[in-house]
């Protein structure tokens, strides 16, 4: 998923990293951002250090971690994993909808997918079989879920101060209509 983002961004640095605590994400941001340091060699006495990683100056990665007791979350801690505090806030400020650490975004992305894509719900035997069909499946929801569902906290008034529905699409200025499944799966890619 990491390397995705950093394919996905074209390999940018400046980037807010958020999530909960989970220590694999940690190793795998270092793993696709970090560069090595070419090693150090002492002339008198022949010896030369090992390589060193080091992480880009641009790249920030915060966690969330929420305690809980029994089953109430009672306090919420934001740790600044890579980065320092003036570059979170740089980057913060460059949000218009977020001015903390959070993963608000991503988890309300993972419960809209769960929602409408039974085979990622949990505790359940909609699990995936076969992983070519999982995949098609979540390809179908993200790009649908785009252009074809409108989203309420997307709406906005026009000129006449009526509500106009939007899609996230439309709202990422892709689009300037809601799709229908028909039209989103039988649009010609190639322009034909």
């Amino acid at each position: 998923m990491v390397e995705d983002v950093k394919k996905r961004t074209g390999g940018r640095t400046d980037l807010l990293i958020t999530s909960d605590d989970y220590s694999a994400y940690t190793c795998a941001i270092e793993q696709s951002y970090s560069y090595e340091i070419e090693p150090f060699e002492d002339g008198d006495l022949g010896n030369s250090s090992k390589p060193e990683k080091k992480m880009p100056e641009d790249l920030c990665y915060a966690t969330v971690s929420k305690k809980r007791e029994k089953g109430r979350v009672v306090k919420v801690v934001k740790t600044i994993v890579f980065g320092t505090v003036k570059l979170l806030e740089r980057l913060l400020a460059r949000f218009r909808v977020s001015t903390t650490i959070n993963t608000s975004f991503v988890e309300r992305n993972n419960g809209t997918d769960r929602g409408k894509n039974s085979r990622k719900k949990r505790k359940t035997y909609c699990f995936s079989k076969d992983w070519n069909l999982h995949n098609a499946i979540s390809y179908f929801i993200g790009f649908s879920y785009n252009f074809c569902w409108v989203v309420r906290t997307l709406r906005i008034k026009d000129i006449e101060g009526y509500w106009q529905k939007r899609t996230p699409a439309m709202a990422a200025g892709l689009t300037d209509h809601v799709w229908s499944i028909e039209e989103w799966l039988t649009y010609s890619v190639r322009g034909d």
